[in-house]
């Protein structure tokens, strides 16, 4: 069963992602702001990461950036309400390997599943 972890401020995108990702057989852990999703990845090794690029704490561009900083090679995928182009190159300046805009479309969990076989989905930018 694939691991997910779904870095999101607001509990009621995480909350839908979360039971999108589980009918689509995923297991899925929540982090509510970059620091935590830090703290969640030193116990839970997820073979891909959603994370939200606006949170207060410590955003997503800052989490990604002290993740790749600190060695982690794990799948991060920026999500962002803000889909302008260059919001998806500071995401991938960051270290964001994919990038998906949201509000996220009915073929997101395939989108997803196209990531971990290591293809890209239509609708998603990868560096």
């Amino acid at each position: 069963m694939p691991t997910v972890l779904i870095i999101e401020d607001d509990r009621r995108i995480a909350k839908m992602l979360r039971r999108r990702l589980k009918k689509a057989g995923y297991d899925v852990q929540i982090a509510e702001n970059g620091k935590c999703g830090i703290e969640k990845l030193r116990e839970y090794q997820p073979d891909l990461t959603l994370m939200d690029m606006h949170m207060p704490v410590m955003d997503g561009y800052e989490a990604t950036r002290f993740l790749r900083h600190h060695g982690y090679t794990g799948t991060i995928v920026a999500l962002t309400a803000s889909a302008m182009t260059h919001d998806a190159d500071k995401s991938f300046d960051a270290g964001c390997d994919y990038f998906i805009p949201k509000p996220v479309g009915l073929d997101f969990e395939q989108q997803l599943h196209n990531i971990l076989e290591g293809q890209h989905g239509k609708d998603s930018d990868r560096r």
